[in-house]
């Protein structure tokens, strides 16, 4: 029977009986399984009992002769203690006595060192003198390798020497035969290298560090592939005279591209201990900064030659930006930080454009606004070809958006604002053309065809000003989305200098801050002030009929036949009264105006709702709903008509009661047309209505309350006389 199971931690007595059963189907079996079981167990307990007795009896033995074996033991401990410390106080007895002595020895052995060491020195002074002179048969016989030899040898001979009085002279000495040395390997040097040869270079590596003159080898490698990759420049160009600069940079940049894949590896080989990608980006460096002819000088005497100097020079970007990008990905990523000096080498010969791009922008954007042609020899085709422009001139500031991005990587911004200013700006000027040519057009009589030239002129502003908005909040979410980019790359330190960098950044500070900046102030202005001009304009051209209108009350005959009309009958009723034929004909002209106003202002129409808007306040204050925009014109003119006829009443020389009358009348009729269009008769025709009604005899009393101005006039135009109260209670 198995007992292991009753030495573990976890033993169970249930789980272990109800194991041993389980096997065990019949009940019969069980009893005298469990029976045997039972009388096994109590074997094992006996015999585990007996054990016990057994290993007690022992133990009991053995206890007497442990405790003789411990205090042996204590004995012995105690005995060992009491030597040492006789042994130590002997020591000590030792140390008083020959501490002198041991000083001297100490003292000896310092100069038997130093003496050793002068030997030496003496040894390696002799080594170096002989290694001097075999050094120059050495040189006669132009072996690299035995003279790098016997050099190593006087310059480990040299670091023994370091104390002596001559320590630098030899130093210098030194110096001078490694450079006879580098002298004479250096042809080979250059053979090796320009011929990748890797046995060869690997020779001269180890020589060289040996001599401590790996960097001087580095150096070297670094001229010859710097010669290499100039010649091949200039062969190219020799080659392919014929072909365009573009073409030039894309060959070249794929010969640079597989010489680094070639040399990184040929470097791994060669220089162990170097980084491939240092060494290659600083021969790159130095070789696109010594080209000759310069990148920059074949892009200018290219430009000279093409009218579309924005298309060459993004050809020659995309190229260079393919190049740089190619050099950025096989570069390795610890070396990330390493890379901006070649960036900046391989953007250089872009910066004086991007510097320049504000001047090619702008005559690019000129010369399509040349083609644009809208002044036409009559006034409604110009008009129409000012609308038919809008489109063409604001895709044109789309490409010229576009061009900014692919061109400068949007850093050349600010040049493009120039640009775009003023482009639109001289855009401007053919609205200036349009509207002397509505001014010169502009007579005294009725006219709705100059009108609605007008009207539509205004509405192609507000073309202009919607889509100038808009492009505005195009270009600010640009900068935003340029500022917030995580790209890898800032290309405002590859393509700009100093200045232009300082000048950028700050643009895109104010945008970032929120600063009220419009990116194209000057022109959405300029739009602004074209549309108070326009609407004065088409107000003039309305208004012209009621001037000439108007004029009428200055003539003495309107005034005279009514009296004659009315001679002998003073107290006439007001109804026997019409109007005169000068009001009622302002009267049927501001009915028919809702007629004209209607193609334009009576349905949505965003473009002129935003020229109204920019071209007085007061349509900032209408409703949205329709023909709201129409009722503004229409109280603008209503006013503008108050006003004149004002004027026009306060000017006249003299009016009898019946002539006062009937002027009173003809403000009552006007009043009445306004009253139909929706509108209101001023405050101070009101006043003058009242005032020309008033009988002589009562003016002086009921004209009380009303400005003493137009008391004034009314009473001078009546001739009333004024009498003075004071006088008159006197009397």
């Amino acid at each position: 029977m198995d007992i292991g199971a009753f030495s573990e931690d976890d033993f169970n007595t249930k789980e272990w009986i109800n194991n041993i059963l389980k096997s065990l189907e019949q009940k019969d079996k069980k009893e005298n399984h469990t029976m045997s079981l039972v009388m096994k167990l109590q074997l094992y307990v006996q015999q585990v009992n007996a054990a016990l007795e057994q290993t007690s009896q022992q133990v009991l033995v053995s206890l007497p002769k442990i405790m003789r074996d411990t205090e042996n033991l204590q004995q012995e401990a105690a005995s060992l203690k009491e030597k040492l410390n006789i042994v130590k106080d002997e020591i000590i007895k030792i140390e008083s006595d020959t501490g002198q002595s041991l000083q001297t020895l100490e003292n000896l052995d310092t100069i038997k060192t130093q003496l050793t060491e002068a030997k030496q020195g003496l040894h390696e002074s002799d080594n170096w003198t002989v290694l001097a002179n075999d050094l120059e048969e050495v040189f006669d016989s132009r072996d690299v390798n035995t003279i790098a030899t016997k050099l190593l040898g006087m310059q480990q001979s040299l670091k023994l020497l370091i104390n002596v009085a001559d320590y630098e002279d030899r130093k210098m000495q030194l110096e001078g035969l490694k450079n006879r040395l580098e002298a004479i390997a250096s042809p080979a040097v250059v053979l090796a290298f320009t011929s990748n040869n890797v046995e060869e270079s690997l020779m001269y590596v180890h020589i060289f560090s040996s001599i401590e003159r790996l960097s001087q080898l580095l150096k070297y490698y670094h001229k010859c592939q710097k010669d290499i990759l100039l010649k091949k420049w200039r062969n190219q160009l020799e080659i392919e005279q014929d072909e365009s600069i573009t073409q030039w940079l894309h060959n070249y940049y794929d010969i640079l591209l597989s010489n680094w894949h070639t040399q990184s590896k040929w470097i791994s080989r060669v220089f162990p201990n170097e980084s491939s990608t240092d060494c290659l980006i600083d021969i790159y460096v130095d070789v696109l900064t010594s080209l000759d002819p310069t990148v920059k000088e074949c892009v200018d005497a290219a430009l000279k030659q093409v009218s579309d100097k924005l298309g060459l020079l993004y050809e020659v970007k995309q190229i260079t930006k393919q190049f740089a990008t190619n050099i950025s990905n096989i570069v390795d990523k610890t070396c990330k930080e390493k890379l901006l000096p070649l960036l900046q080498a391989i953007y250089d010969p872009l910066i004086s454009y991007i510097s320049k791009y504000a001047a090619y922008e702008q005559a690019s954007l000129m010369q399509k606004l040349s083609s644009v042609k809208c002044i036409k020899d009559e006034l409604p085709d110009t008009i129409q070809a000012l609308g038919l422009s809008v489109s063409t001139i604001t895709d044109a500031a789309q490409d010229a958006k576009t061009r900014c991005k692919n061109i400068t990587e949007n850093c050349g911004y600010c040049g493009l604002l120039i640009a775009l200013r003023a482009f639109f700006l001289n855009y401007s000027d053919q609205y200036k053309i349009t509207l002397r040519q509505i001014e010169r057009s502009r007579g005294t009589k009725e006219d709705w065809n100059l009108f609605q030239l007008c009207l539509s002129l205004l509405q192609n502003t507000g073309d202009v000003l919607l889509h100038l908005q808009k492009f505005e909040k195009e270009l600010t979410s640009t900068i935003l989305e340029l500022n917030e980019s995580d790209s890898g790359i800032e290309y405002k330190h590859l393509l700009l200098d100093s200045s232009e960098r300082r000048e950028y950044e700050a643009l895109v500070k104010c945008v970032m801050e929120g600063t009220e900046l419009a990116l194209l102030d000057h022109v959405t202005v300029e739009f602004g002030k074209l549309c108070i001009d326009i609407h004065h304009a088409m107000y003039e051209v309305v208004f012209a009929p009621i001037s000439v209108h108007l004029q009428v009350l200055q003539l003495p005959k309107t005034w005279s036949h009514i009296q004659e009309s009315f001679s002998g009958n003073l107290d006439l009723p007001d109804y026997s009264f019409s109007p005169q034929e000068y009001i009622t004909q302002i009267g049927q002209y501001l009915m028919t105006l809702p007629q004209h106003l209607e193609p334009f202002l009576f349905r949505e129409n965003p473009a002129l709702s935003c020229a109204l808007r920019a071209a007085d306040e007061e349509y900032n204050n209408a409703d949205s709903v329709e023909g709201a925009l129409a009722d503004v014109l229409l109280s603008i003119i209503a006013k503008g008509l108050c006003q004149a006829y004002c004027d026009q009443i306060l000017s006249i020389c003299e009016l009898n009661n019946i002539a006062s009358r009937q002027l009173a009348h003809d403000i009552g009729y006007l009043a009445n047309v306004l009253e139909d269009l929706g509108l209101h008769l001023s405050d101070t025709l009101k006043q003058l209505i009242t005032l020309l009604k008033l009988p002589a005899d009562q003016y002086q009393t009921q004209s009380s309350g009303y400005s003493a101005r137009y008391v004034a006039a009314i009473r001078q135009i009546r001739n009333i006389t004024s009498i003075d109260k004071h006088a008159k209670g006197h009397t």
